[in-house]
C-alpha cells in the first residue's frame, strides 16, 4: 500500500508540472460577442434564468428577465452553442464567430421535444450527441416524469441498448448491452451512491428519478472516467445545481396510476442571489401489488420517500457547495402463490448521502481551465425482513467514503483533455441467514487522463487509467478469507469523422480491466435474491477485455438517425456456473473464470413527415455467449424493437407506440425460454408555457391490449409476468 501512495503522489506531481509547461503565448487575436434572446416557442415569450454555454470554451451567460444574453472575448472560429434551463431539452445551435465581430443567437425553447442531446457523462465534459465518441443516451426529466418511477430499472426500461433486471417493481436495475450485476455503474452526478443494487436480484437503486433533472447512459466501457466495474456502462442520474442564478426556480409533480394503485409526488426548488445557490427538494411514492391477465402479484408493492437538500458558494472563478440526501424505501419480494410455504419478505433500503464539492473555472491565465474536488460519504442500511413473523434474517451495511480529483486542461491549439485521480474507501458487513461474504474493507486508488485532439474535420481521443483495488476481509475460521490486491490498467483510442455538418462517424477501441468484486471473492452460502447457493473463489483472477465500437450518427431538422454495432472479448471473464448440485433448496454454483464475447447493434430513425409529425423507430439485439463452450449467457435481453409516431398541435402532443420483442431460446442451463410478444401503448401531454411558468399535463396508457408476457431477465419470471393494462397520470408546474 505504501508503494502505491508513493506512485500516486508522484504521478500526481508529474501532471501538474507537465500541465504548468504547457503554458504558451498566445497571440492576441481581436475576439468577438455572441449574443441574442432566448424565447418560449410556443408563446414567443422571453426566459430569464436560462445558461447559454459556448461548449467547448465554457464561457457562459445567464438571460436575464427580457431573455437576452451577452458573451464577451469569444476568441474566432466555429462552435457549438447550447442553451440550458432546468428540467428543460436542451437546445443547441452551431455558430461562426468572426475576429472582432459579434454574433446574434437567438434560442427558442420548447418543454417537451426530443432533438440534439447534450451529455456530460462520457468525457467528463459538455458535448453534443454528433460529437461524443462513445454512445450516450440522455433522458430528461419530462420524459422521466412519463415512466413508472417506481424505480430507476422500470424508468430506462426500452431506452436505447437498456433493458430491466427485475425481482419486483421495486428493485429493478437498469441492464446496459446485456451487461448486468457489477460492471455496470450508477451514479449520482458523476459519482458511486454506495448502495448494493448491483449485488443481488432483489436490491434497489435508491435513486428518485423525480428528483433528476436528467438521466445520461453511457453504453460500452466507461472505465478511464468511473472505475473498473463500468466496463458495461454508466448510469449517471444528474440533479443540477452548478452555478448561482438569480431568482427562484423549481417544480411540483404529482403521478398516479390504476392496475397497482400508484401514487405520490415530488417538489424542488432552488432560489439564487449574487454568489449564493440554496436548494432543497422531496417527495415520496406508493404502490399497491400489480396486476396481471393471470391474477395479482402478491408482495409487489413498493414505498419510497426521500429528501435532499444544500447550498453553494460561486464567487467568480471559485465554487464551493455542500448537499446531504436521505433516501428510505420498503417493498415487497413477490413469491409463488402456488408454493405454500414460500416464506413473504420484504426490504427497507435507507441511504445517507453528504456531499462536498469545490474547485476554480473559467481561468485565464494558466494551462488548466479548471479543476474540481468532491468527497462523498454514503452511509447504506438495509434489512431482509420476514413479513409475517417481523423476524429480521439479514441485514447488511456498507460504508463508502469517495473522493476525487478532476483538471481540465485548457485548449491549446488542437490539443485539450482532462486528467484527474479518485478513490474510494468501503466498510461492507453483513449478518444473518444470507450474510455470504465476511466483513471486508475495500480500498481502491485510481490515476486517469483523457486527451483529445481536433482537426477541422476529425478527431481523436485517448486515454489511460491505473487501478489499485485492495480487499482485506475478516477472518472466518471455517474457510478461507485471504486478503487480495489487484492492478490493472485500462486504455482506449477513438476517432470521430464529420459526414457534412449534420452526420458523423465515430469509432472506439477499449482494453478494459476489472478487478474482481468481494462477492466474487468470498460469498458462501444460500443467496435467495439470485436464486442460487453461491461459492465463491479468493483465487479468481482480474478480469480483462477488448472491445470495439462502430457508430453512425446523423441530426437534422427533418431527419435523426443511430446506428452502433459492438464487439467485446473478455478473458477471464466471471461467472457463476452451476455444479449440478441442490443445497438449501437452491442450485449450488460457484464463481469460475472463462472466456466471453458480446457483440451486438443498436439503431434509432426518427424521419420528420413534417415538422410537427414524426415517426420513430428503434431496433437493439444482444448475442453474448461463453465462448470455451459455446454456452449462451445468463439473462440477455432478446431482440426487441419499437415503432411509434409522436404528433404535435400546439400544446399538445400525441405518441403511439407499439413495443416489439423476439422470443428469447438462446439460454444459460439454469433458463427457462422466454415467448415473444408486441406491447401496445398510448401517451399523450398537454402542455401550457407562460413566461414564468409551465404546466405539464400527461397520460399514459401502458399494455392496452393486457397482453401476458414476462421479461427475459426478470429472476421471477416463471410465476410473475410483466404487468397488464393501466394508466398512468401526471401533473407537473415549473417555474423559472
Amino acid at each position: 500500500m505504501v508503494s502505491t501512495r508513493k506512485l500516486f503522489a508522484a504521478f500526481i506531481n508529474l501532471i501538474l508540472t507537465a500541465a504548468l509547461l504547457q503554458t504558451q503565448a498566445v497571440a492576441q487575436t481581436a475576439n468577438g460577442t455572441v449574443r441574442g434572446v432566448v424565447t418560449l416557442e410556443d408563446s414567443a415569450k422571453p426566459v430569464h434564468g436560462v445558461t447559454v454555454t459556448i461548449l467547448p470554451l465554457r464561457l457562459s451567460a445567464i438571460t436575464g428577465d427580457d431573455g437576452s444574453y451577452e458573451i464577451k472575448d469569444v476568441p474566432p472560429g466555429r462552435y457549438n452553442i447550447v442553451a440550458h434551463l432546468d428540467r428543460v431539452p436542451d437546445v443547441v445551435q452551431a455558430i461562426d464567430v468572426p475576429a472582432a465581430g459579434t454574433v446574434e443567437a437567438a434560442f427558442r425553447i420548447r418543454l417537451r421535444a426530443a432533438g440534439e442531446q447534450v451529455t456530460v457523462t462520457a468525457s467528463g465534459s459538455e458535448e453534443t450527441f454528433l460529437n461524443t465518441i462513445s454512445s450516450v443516451n440522455s433522458i430528461d426529466a419530462t420524459e422521466l416524469m412519463e415512466k413508472n418511477t417506481q424505480s430507476l430499472g422500470e424508468a430506462l426500461e426500452n431506452q436505447l441498448g437498456v433493458a430491466k433486471r427485475t425481482f419486483g417493481p421495486g428493485s429493478s436495475r437498469p441492464v446496459v448491452r446485456g451487461f448486468d450485476g457489477n460492471r455496470v455503474v450508477v451514479l449520482q452526478d458523476g459519482e458511486q451512491i454506495g448502495s448494493l443494487g448491483y449485488q443481488s436480484g432483489d436490491h434497489a437503486e435508491p435513486v428518485d428519478v423525480l428528483t433528476l433533472d436528467k438521466v445520461e447512459v453511457v453504453k460500452g466501457p466507461a472505465t478511464l472516467l468511473y472505475g473498473s466495474n463500468a466496463m458495461g456502462g454508466v448510469i449517471n442520474g444528474i440533479t443540477g445545481h452548478e452555478s448561482a442564478h438569480p431568482g427562484t426556480r423549481g417544480y411540483i409533480t404529482g403521478v398516479a396510476s390504476t392496475n397497482n394503485n400508484q401514487g405520490g409526488g415530488s417538489a424542488g426548488i432552488e432560489h439564487g442571489a449574487e454568489n449564493w445557490l440554496v436548494w432543497g427538494n422531496g417527495g415520496g411514492q406508493r404502490s399497491g401489488d400489480y396486476d396481471t391477465p393471470i391474477g395479482r402479484i402478491p408482495n409487489s408493492y413498493s414505498r419510497l420517500g426521500d429528501g435532499s437538500g444544500g447550498f453553494g458558494y460561486y464567487p467568480g472563478q471559485s465554487f464551493l457547495s455542500l448537499d446531504y440526501t436521505f433516501d428510505k424505501r420498503r417493498y415487497g419480494i413477490p413469491f409463488d402463490r402456488e408454493q405454500k410455504d414460500a416464506e413473504v419478505v420484504f426490504l427497507n433500503p435507507r441511504r445517507n448521502s453528504i456531499r462536498l464539492s469545490g474547485g476554480l473555472r473559467d481561468l485565464k491565465s494558466s494551462a488548466l481551465n479548471g479543476a474540481q474536488f468532491s468527497i462523498r460519504y454514503n452511509d447504506y442500511r438495509h434489512a431482509e425482513t420476514n413479513a409475517l413473523t417481523k423476524e429480521v434474517n439479514t441485514i447488511f451495511n456498507n460504508k463508502t467514503f469517495d473522493y476525487r480529483g478532476v483538471f481540465d486542461e485548457r485548449k491549446t491549439g488542437r490539443w485539450s483533455g482532462t486528467f484527474g485521480f479518485s478513490g474510494i474507501h468501503r466498510d461492507y458487513r453483513s449478518s444473518g441467514a444470507e450474510a455470504l461474504a465476511p466483513p471486508t474493507v475495500h480500498v481502491a486508488l485510481a490515476l486517469f487522463a483523457l486527451e483529445k485532439l481536433d482537426f477541422e474535420h476529425v478527431s481523436f481521443q485517448f486515454g489511460g487509467r491505473f487501478e489499485h483495488n485492495d480487499y482485506s476481509p475478516k477472518a472466518i475460521l471455517d474457510r478461507p478469507t485471504p486478503d487480495r490486491s489487484f492492478n490493472g490498467v485500462s486504455g482506449s483510442i477513438g476517432m470521430r469523422t464529420s459526414l457534412g455538418k449534420d452526420g458523423a462517424f465515430a469509432v472506439h477501441y477499449t482494453h478494459s480491466y476489472r478487478a474482481p468484486s468481494l462477492e466474487e471473492l468470498y460469498n458462501n452460502g444460500p443467496h435467495a435474491g439470485n436464486a442460487t447457493f453461491e461459492i465463491g473463489d479468493t483465487d479468481l483472477k482480474r478480469e480483462r477485455g477488448d472491445g470495439v465500437d462502430f457508430s453512425l450518427r446523423h441530426s437534422s431538422s427533418r431527419l435523426r438517425a443511430e446506428a452502433n454495432y459492438f464487439h467485446y472479448h473478455f478473458d477471464d471473464f466471471i461467472f457463476l456456473a452451476p455444479t449440478g448440485k441442490i443445497e438449501e433448496g437452491l442450485i449450488e454454483a460457484e464463481y469460475v473464470q472463462g472466456t466471453s464475447r458480446y457483440a451486438g447493434a443498436e439503431g434509432r430513425l426518427e424521419i420528420g413527415l413534417n415538422s410537427n409529425l414524426w415517426l420513430l423507430s428503434k431496433l437493439d439485439y444482444v448475442n453474448a455467449k461463453l465462448t470455451d463452450k459455446g454456452t449462451p449467457l445468463p439473462r440477455i435481453p432478446p431482440l426487441r424493437g419499437m415503432v411509434g409516431i409522436e404528433a404535435m398541435y400546439k400544446g399538445f402532443r400525441f405518441h403511439p407506440e407499439v413495443v416489439l420483442s423476439h422470443h428469447q431460446d438462446r439460454i444459460f442451463p439454469t433458463e427457462t425460454r422466454t415467448a415473444g410478444y408486441g406491447v401496445f401503448n398510448f401517451t399523450g401531454s398537454y402542455t401550457i408555457a407562460q413566461q414564468h411558468k409551465a404546466h405539464i399535463f400527461s397520460i399514459n396508457t401502458f399494455n392496452l391490449g393486457d397482453r401476458l408476457y414476462r421479461n427475459h431477465l426478470s429472476f421471477i419470471k416463471d410465476f410473475a409476468p410483466e404487468i397488464g393494462r393501466g394508466v398512468r397520470f401526471s401533473y407537473t408546474v415549473r417555474f423559472f
